[in-house]
Parts: structure tokens; sequence; C-alpha cells
């Protein structure tokens, strides 16, 4: 660990606890966006530890974690720095959107550019002055709309370091998740930086048992980076550990009703659910092709053909 952190031209010594504001741009009205990024550092040396969320600004749950982090003072330090952004898409935050006013993903517009679209200019932000600081890293989402997301850690099982980070923090479920193209995990990868994504609940909604597995993990991967103390919490939980996951879709248009809740393990030949019609004329069985455990449920009892239902982790 450096003995000065700089982001933004500011310098943070070791002991400092401060707050700096990188500005992204404007509104039309002319107030300024800046996204607030708090670092704490003990006095001893350490790794650098990144703690994000809110890359898609109506993923609450991510913000919630990070956040409560640091307003329960969880964050206290032996060693090492915490970087904490509880909430990197402040647009998105603003209209309870995804991505950006123009549409975009920011998720996929990595390394960025800085003359370029909004998305891209937050990706450029991101990785010129935080990526270049930091060791390791937890980006904190949730599932799309209506579909809730089991507590889990994403990595990338054949890369040595990545499991070894995801096993420290020990999440209800690790499931082993390619790098995508474009995205912050790859490009921080590509950098050299290993970042884990932990998933829970759906958007614009609080999950508080998914909220408490990521603000648990989270202090025992620090626990294991040597940055706390080792209180009885820190000591690793059961996670079960997936090679693959797939998609289980709609054959038909109605109305969904699940047989089965989130995190629940399930057999092949396994009745999921029914699909009725509103009439009550028709009804078709929803049947699982594979063991595994649900860690991904559509909540929206309305769905059409293809429309996603359940996402089920196998090995």
């Amino acid at each position: 660990m450096p003995k000065d952190i700089v982001i933004n031209g500011d310098r943070i010594g070791l002991g400092e606890d401060r707050q700096i504001h990188l500005n992204i741009a404007r509104l039309p009205t002319y107030t300024s966006i800046d996204l607030p990024v708090r670092v704490i550092r003990a006095q001893k040396d350490g790794p650098v530890l990144l703690l994000s969320g809110g890359l898609h600004g109506d993923e609450i749950n991510g913000i919630e974690i990070v956040r409560r982090l640091i307003a329960n003072d969880h964050l206290k330090l032996s060693a090492g720095t915490i970087i904490a952004i509880p909430l990197m898409n402040i647009y998105g935050f603003i209209q309870n959107v995804r991505g950006v006013p123009d549409g975009k993903d920011i998720n996929r517009s990595f390394p960025g550019n800085k003359s370029g679209s909004l998305a891209t200019l937050v990706a450029y932000t991101l990785m010129n002055e935080i990526i270049p600081q930091i060791d390791y890293g937890v980006d904190f989402h949730t599932g799309g709309a209506s579909r809730a997301n089991y507590p889990q850690i994403r990595c990338v099982f054949d890369i040595a370091k990545n499991m070894e980070l995801a096993q420290a923090f020990s999440a209800p479920v690790t499931l082993n998740s390619s790098l995508i193209e474009k995205s912050f995990r790859k490009a921080a990868h590509k950098k050299g930086k290993h970042i884990l994504v932990f998933e829970t609940g759906e958007s614009l909604r609080l999950d508080e048992a998914g909220i408490n597995e990521g603000i648990l993990g989270t202090k025992r991967l620090m626990h294991y980076l040597g940055m706390r103390e080792n209180p009885s919490e820190d000591i690793p939980a059961i996670t079960n550990q997936y090679n693959n996951s797939k998609w289980l879709r709609a054959k038909y248009a109605g109305i969904f009703n699940s047989k089965i809740v989130l995190g629940e393990s399930i057999k092949r030949r396994q009745l999921l659910g029914k699909i009725t019609d509103p009439f009550g004329n028709e009804s078709y069985r929803v049947v699982s092709k594979y063991d595994g455990q649900v860690i991904g449920l559509n909540n929206s009892p309305v769905v059409h053909k293809g429309d996603a239902l359940l996402h089920i982790a196998t090995n």
C-alpha cells in the first residue's frame, strides 16, 4: 500500500478518513453530478479493497450494503485501505433506471472514453481514478426488474485468486461466471485487479437477508485479507459451489404460479410451477430439466413465451 493514495488530485495519507468528489458532468439545469468516494485508511500497511454498488442505478441492495458498512462502523480497519463507492451511477439512481439518460449500460462501457457517451465517461473515470489504486474489489449487484437473485458470489473458478477471495467471502452460493466483454470486472482484470460480483434480491426492492449476507461476507473477506481483527462472525460459512447455470424459460404465455422458493434445491423432472391462462381454460406444467439450486426467480406473474422463469445453478 502506498504512503499516499491520490484520487482526483487529493492525497489521502495513512490513518485518514476522507470523502472525495469526482465530477462526472452536469444536468441540463447546470446541476453538477459528482461521484462521492469514501477513502478509509488504517495506520498500518495492507491491501486496498474497493467496495462498490449502484453501477446499475435501480439496483438498490448493493447501494444499501455499502451504505450500511459505512454507517454502522463495519469498516474499522486494523490494516489496509477501503475505497467505498456506494453509488456509482447517480443518473440511473435519480431516475430509478438501470442505465444513464441515453439508455446505455455503464457495465458494458468499460474501459471507457473521456470524450464518448455518458456511460463511457463514467467508466473512464472509474478506470483512471479508482482502479489504479486498488488490489481487490467486491462489486455489489441486484437482479433485474421482477427477477430476484439468491445471495451469490460470481467469479472465475480458473483464476486462483478469484477462488481464494470468493471462498473467504463465503456467500451462500459461489457461481463460476466468465468475464463479460466491456464489463467493469473484465476491464479491472486486464489491469491485474481481482473483483468479485455479489448478487442479491431484485431491482427497486430491499432484500434484508441478502443485504445481511453481503455485509457478513465483506467482513469475512476483510478479515482474510488481514484488514480487521477476528470477531466470531468472520468465521467462513458454508457455500455451495456451482460450475454452471441454466435459465428455464416459459414455453407458453400466461400467469406463472411458482411452486418453489428462491434458494431451493431441486431435482430433474420436479414440478416447479404452472402457467395458466387468465380465463381458466388452460394449464401447463413447468418441470425442471436439471438437478441444482434455484438462484434466480421471476416474481412477475404475467409471462410471455420465452421469458426467463428460473435461473438454476448446476454442476
